[in-house]
């Protein structure tokens, strides 16, 4: 049986260490560091993201803040909000919760955030970065999660291979550039993967973030290989309370193979807020340094 990897109690490591330096930053410069999270309408899946991540801010003495506008909002006064927050002296990190209403271009809106004050790490600035190894890049929190998560865990990343199954923007491109500024060998793979199997098998470090339940099987696991499950996938299920149950993209036999697994829930998904934490303070720190 696999070891398991607890992003809960790794995230609540990451959080009291936040929570410290987040403490030093008030002392030093007289206020806390300010997140304002944009949600535009009234998706229920979306708020309670929102709602998550403010209780999360807080707890660590965050001045979070969420300002909620109407599904109709225009582009062009979302667009002028950011802007506005953007100008605020007073305001460190900007996160605009994604999905968008329809008649609005989320890459429109991501682009229109200061790159500094971009704790999602979606400008394509910071992306850029991100790649280029520039420290300054405020990276992904999912991955940057994951990272932490090995890190912390006593994983060695450099000169393993790795193997990365998604290539999103959100997760599997920027994983695959946090592996390789840790030295990792690393192959990302997708849906034209030719005998995608035998190339997962390669793998010490398997990142399945493709959002398909249980693609990943134990025949496509090394023995021994530490698996991140980033999938978070709705199943219908008559017996569970809400009639759905929540897996990842990981099936639960690679659990008799692999070395090391994280869970769905309580895996990646803990670390993902923690490092929107994260992210805020090294914007508020970055930015009365400059």
């Amino acid at each position: 049986m696999a070891a398991r990897i607890d992003g809960k109690e790794i995230a609540a490591d990451v959080r009291a260490d936040v929570a410290h330096g987040v403490a030093a930053f008030a002392e030093s410069h007289g206020r806390a560091p300010a997140l304002r999270v944009v949600l535009v309408g009234d998706h229920p899946a979306s708020r309670s993201y929102v709602t998550a991540k403010k209780r999360a801010a807080e707890a660590v003495g965050i001045d979070a803040q969420t300002l909620e506008q109407p599904a109709d909002l225009s582009q062009t006064d979302l667009l002028a909000l950011i802007a506005r927050l953007n100008a605020d002296k007073a305001v460190d990190g900007i996160l605009v919760q994604l999905p968008l209403p329809d008649h609005i271009a989320d890459a429109e809106v991501i682009r229109a955030i200061a790159p500094e004050k971009d704790v999602d790490g979606f400008h394509p600035t910071n992306v850029g970065r991100l790649w280029l190894g520039d420290a300054r890049a405020l990276a992904p929190c999912t991955p940057a999660g994951i990272v932490e998560m090995l890190r912390r865990t006593g994983v060695e990343l450099r000169g393993a291979e790795a193997v990365v199954i998604g290539r999103s923007q959100i997760v599997g491109k920027p994983m695959a550039a946090l592996l390789l500024q840790h030295d990792a060998t690393v192959t990302v793979c997708h849906s034209r993967t030719r005998d995608l199997p035998a190339v997962a098998r390669r793998a010490d470090v398997l990142v399945a973030a493709i959002g398909r339940p249980a693609f990943v099987t134990a025949d496509m696991v090394k023995p021994g290989a530490t698996v991140i499950d980033v999938g978070i996938n709705r199943v219908e299920d008559a017996t569970a309370e809400r009639g759905y149950r929540l897996v990842g993209d990981v099936d639960p036999a690679v659990d008799a193979v692999a070395g090391a697994l994280t869970p769905v829930p309580g895996g990646v998904g803990p670390m993902t807020i923690a490092m929107l934490l994260a992210n805020t303070l090294r914007a508020a720190e970055a930015r009365v340094r400059a």
